[in-house]
């Protein structure tokens, strides 16, 4: 994962907690689900099996947390 693709991850993190989406949420979660919309935003193919495995976070964690940060943040992203 380039370095671009996790500065866009961090700042994804930045604007969840700035709008309070990550309140009670855990922050492997919450990260794993950042990085996987980064990598959607700049092209680079990662599954959320992918994100997941390497967070140690199960797919669902990553589904779940991705809908919320997608529906918090407003982002433009597929389902």
């Amino acid at each position: 994962i380039s370095g671009k693709t996790q500065g866009a991850a961090i700042q994804i993190l930045r604007d969840a907690r700035r709008r309070r989406a990550a309140a009670g949420k855990d922050p492997m979660g919450l990260a794993a689900a950042a990085l996987y919309i980064a990598c959607l935003q700049h092209g680079e193919k990662k599954t959320q099996k992918d994100i997941a495995e390497a967070a140690g976070v199960t797919e669902v964690t990553v589904r779940n947390r991705y809908k919320t940060l997608k529906k918090q943040l407003g982002l433009e992203l597929p389902d």
